[in-house]
């Protein structure tokens, strides 16, 4: 009797058949040995069926055949890929076949493309079926993974939120693309004068994410700048000068003023003049020393990365798009070099700490980093890693963080320079946890005047620690005071007086929020719609958010296909298109909540619960069959088309200025 395995990838195919020293000869779709034969599917084999099959009436769109909610689903082989799937299905059947290792993609996505072969193929339940679980395709990792393969079924829980998101994805994506199409595709066809009707699509999470890019394109044309003034002061300290800033703080005249913006910036700049001639008057030119510290800060090297926050990285540093981003990573996994990419957690398993010695020494050969990793082994910086906080089980799903295997580093010099880049950003951020923290010196220096507070602080990089690794812009920049300005205004005390060279107004104007890049838009999908930009608080927060790291690139390149929204290449901003914006007026005023980024993530933790098994799939399907229906009735029995009319008009002229781009392409 033989087992087979089943990858993903002719390639995967080939390396799990060099791990196994399977002396394996290759056949049409398959390689086999004396004792096992290794498959692949090619992506996905099987998918569900559409309306049609179901009764060929339902291909013709109608209100009177929505809401279509099959009470079983069909599924159908891949007209492409019919051949593959023929092989693989024979190969499951075949009676010498006792044993099936599944190897698909470790997650969600992987287990679905296995399940709906097995149930296409119809394979028997007396053939043993497990589990290959890995986290990069090293020859350890596999020969581990085929060694402590789990029972399939073990998975079952998996399988269901897998079937389960792809049911949602289409009964949300054919009942509502149809009826807001069929309702109101006629309506922004004829207002962009185009004689086809729209196709209106709609997604769970696609209608979410052009949702929020529109929203945040309105936060910016709504902006009115408020224009504010602050004072600054100049003080002369032993010779040199220190400029400090006015705050309104308890006891001032200004506390809690109606005059001020924030509490630092006058709203007039007259009533700043006056308060300049009040500060002048009678003080000799004098401002009183409140408190003067100096104290260490020290900052510790962030977490490992995750897919959202790599994709955030590498669209600021490199302009990638975060498809460009996981198609490199993903390249760089497949060739041995760094761990599973499609991961949400940015920290270790304690069981990979034990071994993380390994990874770090395989970076020694990486010229740019050998040092760093000799000297990491060499003083044994490593050991203690289990009880840090960049080794947490508690906050691992499917997969730990990215981070190099230390194998196959020779290959890198042969890959394209941006793969090279990608995989130097990973490198940098694994050596970081085991260097010593950034440590700052931060002076602070507070005087009165009249009892109105001037505040000036100084933070001077004292030990870079991780940085000197770190490499994503934590370099040392020229510093802002020398080491005798530090010490002479550390040595002032409480009642010294220092002279006033000046009082000066420095002219302000608040900015509005900026747009989305594609690198911040995966962050806050990744944050349920919020845009964190503090990494620690940003980790805090952490839930499910909006789509999954394996999907979130996708989605984001769908929308720009469908040209709903426009991604600028050179600086990875995202703007909506009209139409783009249109869509979000039809989706509000029809089904709202599909914009609502905390509910859209409700749905993904549900699928979460099911994985997990707290959920039953009955439970989320009923829940999911009554929101389809009762949200397409309710389009069908309301007609918006006269307010959506009004509400294009106010939006059209802002995508008819000279040289800005109407959906997606040059205006004619």
């Amino acid at each position: 009797m033989k087992s087979l395995f089943i990858t993903e990838k002719p390639s995967v195919a080939r390396e799990f058949a060099a791990a196994l020293q399977i002396n394996a000869k290759s056949r049409d779709g398959y390689m086999e040995g004396e004792k096992a034969v290794i498959t692949w599917c090619v992506g996905h084999l099987v998918t569900m069926s559409y309306p049609d099959e179901y009764d060929p009436a339902l291909k013709k769109w109608d209100l009177e055949t929505i809401p279509f909610i099959p009470e079983t689903f069909k599924y159908e082989v891949i007209p492409g890929v019919k051949k593959q799937y023929n092989i693989v299905a024979s190969l499951l059947n075949r009676e010498d076949i006792d044993t099936i290792y599944v190897c698909t993609d470790s997650g969600r996505e992987g287990e679905y493309i296995y399940r709906l072969v097995d149930q296409e193929a119809h394979v028997s339940s007396q053939k043993k079926k497990k589990r290959v679980w890995i986290d990069s395709q090293t020859k350890e990792e596999v020969i581990r993974g085929v060694k402590e393969a789990k029972d399939l079924s073990e998975y079952d829980n998996l399988a269901s939120a897998a079937y389960l998101r792809a049911k949602e994805d289409y009964l949300m994506g054919i009942n509502f693309s149809r009826v807001l199409t069929l309702k109101y595709g006629w309506t922004i066809a004829n207002y962009l004068n185009q004689k086809r009707s729209v196709v209106v699509a709609v997604g769970r999470v696609m209608t979410c994410v052009l949702g929020m890019i529109v929203k945040r394109e309105r936060e910016i044309r709504n902006f009115v700048p408020t224009p504010f003034y602050r004072i600054l002061g100049h003080f002369d300290c032993s010779g040199f000068e220190v400029e400090a800033e006015w705050k309104a703080a308890e006891g001032s005249k200004y506390w809690k003023s109606p005059k001020l913006y924030k509490e630092n910036g006058f709203l007039e700049k007259k009533d700043a003049k006056d308060f300049i001639n009040y500060l002048e008057e009678g003080t000799d030119r004098e401002t009183v020393v409140e408190s003067s510290s100096r104290k260490k800060e020290k900052k510790n090297p962030p977490l490992l990365y995750n897919l959202a926050e790599l994709q955030n990285q590498c669209s600021k540093m490199f302009k990638l798009s975060p498809d460009e981003t996981l198609k490199i990573v993903q390249d760089l996994y497949e060739k041995k070099m760094v761990t599973y990419p499609r991961t949400d957690a940015r920290v270790l398993s304690t069981a990979v700490s034990r071994e993380i010695y390994k990874n770090i020494k395989g970076l020694m050969s990486y010229g740019p980093l050998s040092e760093a990793a000799s000297g990491i082994l060499e003083e044994k910086k490593y050991q203690g890693l289990a009880k840090t906080k960049y080794v947490d089980d508690k906050k691992i799903t499917d997969h730990y963080a990215i981070i190099p295997t230390g194998q196959a580093v020779g290959s890198l010099a042969g890959l394209p320079v941006t793969a090279q880049k990608v995989y130097d950003v990973i490198a940098r951020r694994f050596l970081s946890i085991f260097m010593p923290p950034a440590v700052y010196t931060k002076i602070r220096l507070e005087t009165r005047t009249k009892g109105e507070s001037f505040t000036a602080t100084f933070k001077v990089l004292s030990d870079p620690g991780y940085l000197k690794i770190a490499g994503t812009g934590g370099q040392k920049k020229e510093e802002p005071l020398t080491k005798e300005q530090m010490d002479a205004i550390a040595s002032l005390r409480k009642g010294m007086k220092l002279p006033v060279n000046d009082y000066k107004i420095k002219d302000g104007t608040t900015t509005p929020p900026k747009r989305y890049n594609s690198g911040s838009l995966i962050l806050a999908m990744e944050n349920a719609g919020q845009l964190i930009e503090d990494e620690d608080l940003r980790e805090q927060i952490k839930g499910s958010g909006i789509g999954t790291s394996a999907t979130r690139a996708e989605i984001i390149k769908k929308l720009i296909t469908n040209q709903y929204i426009a991604l600028n290449k050179k600086t990875q901003i995202v703007t909506p298109t009209l139409t783009g914006e249109m869509i979000v007026n039809v989706v509000n005023a029809s089904i709202s909540s599909l914009l609502n980024p905390t509910l859209t993530a409700s749905w993904e933790k549900g699928l979460t619960y099911v994985a997990e098994g707290t959920v039953s799939e009955n439970e989320y399907m009923q829940k999911l069959d009554q929101f389809v229906a009762q949200k397409t009735n309710n389009v069908k029995q309301t007609n918006f088309q006269y307010e959506l009319r009004r509400s294009f008009d106010q939006i059209a002229p802002f995508y008819q200025k000279s040289g800005r781009k109407k959906n997606g392409k040059e205006k004619k």
